[in-house]
């Protein structure tokens, strides 16, 4: 009688012990990837706050370029509205597609491309584009490392249990997927 006490104590101590350790790995991890989350909203909101002065600065040159600035304005909206990191990715692609649409017009406009209030937003773009790469691959490590404590038996049994559940990869948008796997097209004869 006494030995099955101890048995059964000990293993309700073991799975307490489990429990807690699980428990207090799967709230790291979580904090991590919100912090994570956190450092692409602050790189995100950077940008955007870039996009007006840069628009400015490309209507001052190219006034009959309207539906251009139109559709970084939309853009740039859907990016600050975004509230996942699903919807944030596809408002992001979009972002992206009207920031070449404003530096093509750039290149019709060579006095545009040598004004330096340009040549500095342009490099503080560059910049920003730099800390939202790095925020994402951060904030996807951090998904993943969540993502596989909770699949990995036998945290799968208790994690849903706990509260915890698997989060989105801030990931490219499957219709973008095919431009970013597709080669480079290099031509010197142009």
């Amino acid at each position: 009688m006494d030995i099955t006490l101890l048995v059964i104590g000990g293993i309700i101590v073991v799975v307490a012990l489990f429990l807690w350790v699980t428990y207090n790995a799967l709230v790291k991890l979580k904090i991590r990837v919100d912090e994570a989350w956190s450092d692409i909203t602050v790189q995100l909101k950077r940008r955007a706050d870039l996009i007006p002065n840069l628009v400015n600065t490309v209507k001052g040159y190219a006034k009959h370029e309207k539906g251009v600035f139109e559709e970084v304005t939309k853009a740039r909206t859907e990016v600050m509205n975004a509230q996942s990191p699903k919807d944030a990715a596809k408002a992001d692609n979009m972002l992206e597609e009207a920031l070449k649409s404003i530096f093509a017009v750039a290149e019709a406009y060579p006095d545009l491309k040598a004004s330096q209030n340009f040549s500095e937003l342009q490099a503080e773009l560059v910049d920003t584009e730099d800390k939202i790469q790095a925020a994402r691959r951060f904030y996807n490590g951090g998904v993943r490392d969540l993502n596989t404590k909770i699949q990995l038996f036998p945290n799968n049994l208790f994690a849903g249990m706990l509260g915890f559940k698997e989060r989105e990869f801030f990931d490219v948008e499957e219709s973008e997927r095919k431009t970013v796997n597709k080669p480079v097209d290099v031509d010197f004869n142009k």
